[in-house]
C-alpha cells in the first residue's frame, strides 16, 4: 500500500518530515472549505439568494445543538473504531467525498423554491454539512495527533504544522476565491451569482477530496491505547479562538464591502493576517521548546489582543496602520493556534493518567465541538447584529448603500468584540490552565 509515513512503529520516536507534511495537508484540505463557509456562506445566502440575515443567523445558532450531539457520537465512534487504517484515518477516507458533495449542495439553494422552503433546505443542508460530514472529519483528524505519536514534542510540532497548512488554506482561499467568482460570474456588475458559486465551489471541493486522500496515505497511527477542570478550560479557549477567527474572517468581507467600500482590498486585508500567521508558525516550535506550549499560547493571546485594540482605535487612519494591526492579529493567532492541538493532546494524556480512562476520540470531540460552536455562534452573532443594524442584502442588487448603522456594527464586531474575548480567555488561561506543568510532575513521579 502506498505510504509516505515514517517506516518505524515506535510511538516515542521522531516522525519523518514526509509524515508531518502529510498530516498537515489534511488540515489544508478541510480548512479551505471551512474558510469558505465561514467567510462567504452568509453573504451567499443574503446577496445571492436574497434571504434575511437575522433568520440565517438563527438557523446557524439552533444548528449548534445538533453539532454538540454529533461531536459526542463521532468521538465515541472514533474510540471504538477498529480498522487497518486506524481510528482516525479510516474516517477521513470515508467522509471526504460526502463532505464535498454536501458542501456543493449547501451553496446551491434552489432559486425556484418558496422562501420558507429555502430556509428549510438551508437548515437541513447546513446540519448535514456541519453536524455529520465536517464532524466526521474534524474529530478523527484532531485525534490523529494523539494516535500518531506519544512524543510530547512531536505532538506539539504536529499541532503547529497543521496550523501552518490550515493557514495556507486560508491564504489560498483569500487570494483566489473572489477572483474565481469574478471569472465565473454571469453578471458584469455582481460577482455573487449562483453560477459563480457553483463552479468555484466545485473546484475547491474536488481539491479537498484529493488532498484528504493523500493525507490518509501519508500518515500512520502508532499509539494504541474523566475530564478535568483544565480540559474544560482548554475547550473554552478553543471556543473563543474560533469565535474570534470567524469575527475577522466574516468581518474581512463585510469590512471591505461596507466600510472601505472596495472589495479589491479584501485580498490584502485578509492575507496580512494569514501571511503573518503563516510566517510566525515557522518559529513557534523553537519558542515551544524553550518556554513550553502554554507560555507561547498565552503570549499569542496578548499579541492578538494588541492587534484588535490597535485596529479599533487607529484602524481608519491609514492602510499601513491597518496592515500592522492585522499582522499583530496574525502573529497572535499563529502563536496560540500553533500550540492548541498539542495542548489538547497533553490535556487528554493528563486526564488518562489521572483517571485511567482513555478518551482520545471524546476528548477531541469536545475540542471539535468548541471549534464549531465558536464558528457557528460567531456567524450567528454577526448575522443578528447586522440584522439589528438594518442590513438588507437586496439593497446591493439595487445599487443602494447600506445604512450607516451597518458600518458601525461591523466595526464593533470586527474589532471590539474580539478584543474583549481574547483578553478574557487570557485571564482564564493564566488562572486555571496548568496542565503542562502538572503533566511533567506526574511523569517525573512515575
Amino acid at each position: 500500500m502506498f505510504s509516505l509515513a515514517s517506516k518505524h512503529n515506535d510511538p516515542n520516536a521522531s516522525l519523518a518530515w514526509s509524515e508531518r507534511i502529510g498530516y498537515g495537508t489534511g488540515g489544508f484540505a478541510f480548512n479551505m472549505i471551512n474558510g469558505i463557509i465561514g467567510s462567504f456562506l452568509t453573504i451567499y445566502f443574503t446577496s445571492t439568494v436574497g434571504l434575511n440575515a437575522g433568520i440565517i443567523a438563527t438557523i446557524f445558532a439552533i444548528s449548534k445543538v445538533f453539532d454538540g450531539i454529533s461531536d459526542v457520537i463521532v468521538g465515541r465512534m472514533v474510540d471504538r473504531t477498529k480498522s487497518k487504517l486506524g481510528k482516525g484515518r479510516s474516517w477521513l477516507l470515508r467522509m471526504c467525498i460526502p463532505f464535498g458533495i454536501t458542501t456543493m449542495l449547501l451553496f446551491f439553494v434552489p432559486q425556484n423554491f418558496p422562501e420558507m422552503a429555502q430556509y428549510v433546505y438551508i437548515f437541513l443542508m447546513y446540519n448535514i454539512v456541519n453536524a455529520v460530514c465536517l464532524t466526521g472529519m474534524l474529530v478523527p483528524y484532531y485525534s490523529m495527533i494523539s494516535l500518531m505519536t506519544a512524543n510530547p514534542y512531536e505532538r506539539g510540532f504536529l499541532g503547529n504544522i497543521q496550523q501552518i497548512f490550515q493557514t495556507l488554506g486560508n491564504v489560498v482561499v483569500n487570494s483566489t476565491f473572489v477572483t474565481l467568482l469574478g471569472i465565473f460570474t454571469s453578471s458584469t456588475e455582481n460577482i455573487y451569482t449562483q453560477r459563480a458559486f457553483t463552479i468555484t465551489m466545485l473546484i475547491y471541493c474536488i481539491a479537498m477530496i484529493v488532498i484528504t486522500i493523500f493525507s490518509v496515505f501519508s500518515t500512520k497511527e502508532r499509539v494504541h491505547s474523566a475530564e478535568s477542570a483544565e480540559e474544560d478550560t482548554q475547550k473554552s479557549a478553543s471556543f473563543v479562538v474560533f469565535f474570534v477567527i470567524i469575527m475577522y474572517a466574516m468581518g474581512n468581507v463585510y469590512y471591505c464591502q461596507y466600510v472601505l467600500y472596495d472589495m479589491g482590498q479584501y485580498s490584502w486585508v485578509s492575507n496580512s493576517i494569514s501571511i503573518a500567521q503563516f510566517a510566525v508558525m515557522f518559529v513557534t516550535p523553537a519558542f515551544m521548546k524553550k518556554f513550553g506550549k502554554t507560555a507561547v499560547y498565552e503570549a499569542g493571546m496578548v499579541v492578538m489582543g494588541l492587534g484588535f485594540l490597535g485596529f479599533a482605535v487607529l484602524g481608519g487612519s491609514s492602510t499601513i496602520v491597518m496592515i500592522i494591526c492585522n499582522v499583530l492579529k496574525g502573529c497572535g493567532v499563529g502563536m496560540a493556534g500553533g500550540m492548541a492541538l498539542g495542548m489538547v493532546a497533553d490535556t487528554i494524556t493528563y486526564g488518562t493518567k489521572k483517571t485511567g480512562i482513555d478518551t482520545v476520540g471524546l476528548g477531541n470531540a469536545g475540542v471539535s465541538a468548541a471549534q464549531k460552536i465558536g464558528l457557528g455562534l460567531g456567524t450567528a452573532v454577526f448575522g443578528w447584529v447586522l440584522n439589528g443594524a438594518g442590513y438588507d442584502g437586496s439593497l446591493d442588487a439595487q445599487g443602494i448603500a447600506q445604512p450607516e448603522s451597518v458600518s458601525t456594527a461591523i466595526n464593533f464586531l470586527y474589532n471590539w468584540l474580539p478584543f474583549i474575548m481574547v483578553i478574557a480567555i487570557f485571564v482564564l488561561m493564566v488562572i486555571l490552565y496548568h496542565c503542562e506543568r502538572d503533566l511533567k510532575k506526574m511523569e517525573a513521579a512515575e
